[in-house]
């Protein structure tokens, strides 16, 4: 039986005020950091639609990756505002172009023995992998662009879907340039 969960994950849901635009923000490993970040987004009307944080090579300093979406006009101020916080080492843009990003999803779905070869193929169709696997149930993982993790979720829709759990955006600049 096919059944869809409504979640904030699944595409189409969303509704943007304006193009969805990525940043690398270096800052000091320190509290309250991340709520003058967002401080900074809000007074911009700007929606955080992705938020990864994560403790550097040490641990004086973290990476964030921020994928934000709102109005075009006030995205270059945002960048200036942020690059003034105190803790902030440095804010940056990351565009497709100039940079690799990706996101992981997990998917936990209902497959007894009939339904199991279906899932599993349209696991290895997208490159997944089988993380967990019981009598009625597995759990796959995925990662890629955004628009994959979007084809994943709806091709997996034709199972019994219990949970996803998805990843916001990480980022890296190509080539021998700084995130």
């Amino acid at each position: 039986m096919s059944k869809t969960i409504v979640t904030s994950d699944q595409p189409g849901q969303t509704t943007e005020v304006g193009a969805s635009n990525t940043l690398s923000i270096l800052v000091n490993n320190s509290p309250g950091v991340l709520m003058r970040i967002c401080q900074v987004f809000s007074r911009r009307a700007y929606n955080i639609d992705s938020l990864v944080v994560s403790e550097g090579r040490t641990g004086a300093f973290s990476r964030m990756t921020v994928d934000i979406s709102g109005h075009p006009d006030g995205f270059d101020q945002i960048i200036k505002q942020v690059n003034k916080l105190i803790d902030v080492i440095h804010c940056c843009e990351h565009t497709a172009e100039n940079s690799v990003v990706r996101e992981m999803l997990l998917v936990k779905i209902l497959a007894d023995q009939e339904q199991r070869s279906g899932a599993l193929q349209v696991i290895e169709h997208f490159a997944g992998k089988t993380v967990d696997m019981s009598p009625s149930s597995m759990i796959a993982m995925f990662t890629g662009t955004t628009s994959k993790l979007d084809a994943v979720t709806l091709m997996l829709g034709q199972f019994e879907v219990i949970e996803t759990v998805r990843t916001g955006k990480v980022v890296m600049a190509r080539g021998s340039n700084p995130t």
